[in-house]
């Protein structure tokens, strides 16, 4: 059965990812497509050069599944006189966006992993650190202007195809069961961050 809610998938083509099984799902892409989906409300935006185009403490969760590694870390002002971080700005839009408490599922090809570099669109690469610098009582990334403020739930190494939901892959003993059937080492990992803000 959904679960009562509003999800907002990042990058999610015609088909988006909802980890957490919410009933209200809705969808950011680049392009809007000659038929309009009629599963889910699609809006259009580059969030790379633009905010997130909700309002503050709108959703239940958000998610993003090898999405943010396409978004620069620097690019220059449109004046060339200075830089700003688009990836920085996301995770600060992501947090304004959820509600307190509100979820975000990101899974990402990772450092050292081959995939992380092999795409040439990749321009941001993660590592099993990088989420640490939106977490805890003062997040680092705000010494670069991240404005917001996460609590890590879980952030781990998996395999993309089993992370499509939260409840699957957080099961241990079936992520148990992965690792004994695949010789492979994971490629992706995984982060779950709530947003820390206060409750109006």
């Amino acid at each position: 059965m959904p679960r009562s809610g509003r999800h907002l998938d990042l990058g999610c083509g015609l088909n988006p990812r909802n980890p957490y099984g919410f009933d209200d799902l809705h969808g950011i892409d680049l392009v809007m497509p000659a038929q309009p989906p009629a599963a889910f409300q699609l809006r259009v935006a580059n969030l790379a050069m633009a905010p997130i185009p909700y309002p503050a403490d709108h959703f239940d969760a958000v998610s993003a599944f090898d999405f943010l590694e396409h978004v620069p870390r620097v690019l220059a002002t449109p004046d060339g006189q200075a830089t700003r971080f688009p990836f920085l700005d996301l995770m600060g839009e992501i947090w304004r966006v959820l509600k307190p408490g509100g979820q975000f599922y990101a899974l990402t090809p990772a450092y050292p992993s081959a995939e992380a570099f092999q795409d040439p669109t990749h321009v941001n690469i993660i590592t099993a650190e990088t989420h640490t610098y939106f977490c805890g009582a003062a997040p680092y990334a705000t010494h670069y202007g991240f404005r917001g403020r996460f609590a890590c739930q879980r952030a781990g190494w998996t395999y993309a195809k089993y992370a499509e939901s939260a409840e699957w892959n957080g099961r241990k003993r079936w992520r148990s069961a992965l690792r004994r059937l695949s010789s492979a080492p994971p490629t992706h990992f995984l982060w779950e961050l709530s947003a820390v803000k206060p409750i109006a």
